[in-house]
């Protein structure tokens, strides 16, 4: 089994390639967001744990996270592999995401962190906030919100570079650049799946 994380900040592109490495490699996505919704909808245990959490305005704790990325795991025995997507987001997840994985003998290979000039994120925000419609992004928002990412997941990457597992890859280019590049990361380790297109 072949799991990888990509991250990357807001406006950076991960959503687009992130779609292009799922559907040529047959990968399956985990967004931890998705998982907590669709726990929650279903009201099983860890969905009643997370909503007492969520109800009270607190974060979810990472063991709760951890037992509905476990839950999804073993839904899914017969999958190639696994893109993570927004998460780990501290040392502390990567860690435990580390245990779990490492007990399921199907350790993360490869985290690509796409990384884009702050200038650039602000730009691409600022645009999609106009097109969108929304006005409350200004740029100055954008900017402390961007730092914030950085300041926050470069220890992620620090601990996964430690690893031997980071590559950072240049998320200012074209869309098929961006992916013929994280292509080629990923096919160090697996193929892509018969009849899909190249980037």
């Amino acid at each position: 089994m072949f799991n990888v994380v990509l991250f990357g900040p807001p406006g950076c592109g991960k959503g687009t390639q992130s779609e292009k490495l799922i559907q040529r490699y047959g990968l399956h996505h985990i967004s931890t967001g998705d998982l907590l919704r669709d726990e929650v909808s279903r009201a099983t245990p860890l969905g009643v744990e997370a909503r007492k959490f969520m109800d009270n305005g607190m974060l979810v704790p990472d063991e709760v996270v951890i037992g509905m990325i476990s839950s999804r795991l073993e839904d899914t025995p017969d999958a190639q592999g696994f893109i993570f997507d927004g998460f780990p987001r501290t040392v502390a997840q990567a860690g435990a995401l580390d245990r779990l994985l490492e007990f399921r003998q199907a350790p993360i290979r490869l985290v690509l962190a796409l990384e884009v000039p702050e200038d650039e994120l602000v730009r691409r925000l600022v645009e999609r906030g106009k097109m969108s419609g929304r006005t409350d992004d200004t740029e100055e928002v954008i900017s402390k919100r961007t730092k914030e990412y950085y300041a926050k997941t470069e220890p992620v990457a620090q601990y996964y570079e430690v690893q031997g597992k980071l590559q950072r890859i240049k998320g200012d280019e074209s869309i098929d650049s961006i992916g013929t590049t994280l292509g080629k990361e990923v096919e160090k380790f697996i193929d892509p799946v018969a009849g899909t297109a190249r980037y």
